[in-house]
């Protein structure tokens, strides 16, 4: 679904984010079945993608008559998973404004996870971070709790932007320890944390997986301005949305040095992702939510 479908306009339509969630994941699996992945989308809480050496003796070889793909019959207790949604509310997440901007689509696209998990009998915890961990329920699985934490998130769209910088590395560590049973955390994240410490957020990210997380990092930006810095060539005063500090400047003047930099983090943000095995997924919010759905499913199937 196109950005201008499903900005806070589109909330106020369809009249609450519950209901937009749950067309938005209707749409989605409509979808697949139009897809190379038809079959996937059905019966992804029942099976899961068989993997190479394992027992053939739970492939379902009707699904690979259909689908050219091979699933293994995935039983009731195996289908049980444990996931934290995390989603950085820092001022940088409200960026651009107004009405529209990562914070958005972040919450939209944990709200059509929680959807999708609850139909999977998964549970399901949500967890909002700017310099500290703000909110953090309870891992449960019931209509009732998913119903909470999309009014929680709800909320987040309601309210003004925060004046909050946000400690990434500092929150990571302090989630590593809260969850003490091996789960799926999806985070939410611009990753605008201490540019000149890196090191201490891939140490944080590292921590995640050290316990044994899975994990999931939605980067989530606008490419156009934030890694590409495409501003018309006129003045502009750029402001820090965090800190407030503010420059007076023309975009070719400062677009080179830019670049270089943005481009040598995200490259260094990708590379130890890869060495820690977690799935690093670049989320520009000029895309669809379909990305981000697609990638849980493909995640979720890999997953005993």
């Amino acid at each position: 679904m196109a950005k201008e479908n499903w900005d806070l306009a589109a909330v106020r339509e369809y009249g609450n984010l519950e209901f937009l969630a749950r067309q938005l994941v209707e749409g989605f699996i409509t979808g697949l079945h139009k897809s190379p992945f038809h079959g996937f989308s059905v019966e992804f809480a029942e099976h899961r993608l068989y993997n190479t050496g394992e027992s053939t003796r739970h492939i379902d070889w009707k699904v690979y008559g259909k689908t050219d793909r091979l699933f293994v019959k995935r039983y009731e207790e195996e289908t049980n998973l444990r996931a934290h949604l995390l989603i950085d509310t820092s001022s940088s997440m409200y960026y651009p404004e107004p009405g529209y901007g990562k914070i958005t689509f972040s919450v939209l696209a944990a709200s059509a996870l929680a959807i999708l998990l609850q139909r999977q009998k998964d549970a399901v915890s949500l967890c909002t971070f700017s310099d500290a961990i703000e909110t953090q329920t309870q891992v449960k699985s019931t209509p009732s709790h998913i119903h909470k934490i999309l009014l929680e998130l709800s909320q987040l769209l309601q309210r003004p932007k925060p004046q909050k910088r946000t400690a990434v590395a500092d929150v990571l560590h302090e989630i590593a320890e809260r969850i003490h049973k091996r789960s799926l955390v999806i985070l939410f994240s611009d990753m605008f944390d201490d540019l000149e410490n890196t090191g201490a957020v891939f140490s944080a990210l590292q921590h995640l997986r050290h316990n044994l997380h899975e994990v999931l990092l939605f980067h989530v930006t606008d490419r156009k301005t934030e890694l590409e810095f495409s501003f018309e060539e006129r003045p502009y005063e750029f402001v820090d949305t965090e800190t407030g500090e503010s420059v007076k400047v023309q975009p070719g003047q400062v677009r080179e040095y830019y670049q270089e930099r943005m481009k040598s983090y995200y490259s260094d943000l990708k590379l130890k992702c890869g060495q820690y095995k977690i799935d690093f997924i670049e989320a520009d919010i000029s895309e669809g939510l379909d990305p981000i759905l697609m990638t849980y499913l493909v995640k979720r199937s890999k997953m005993r």
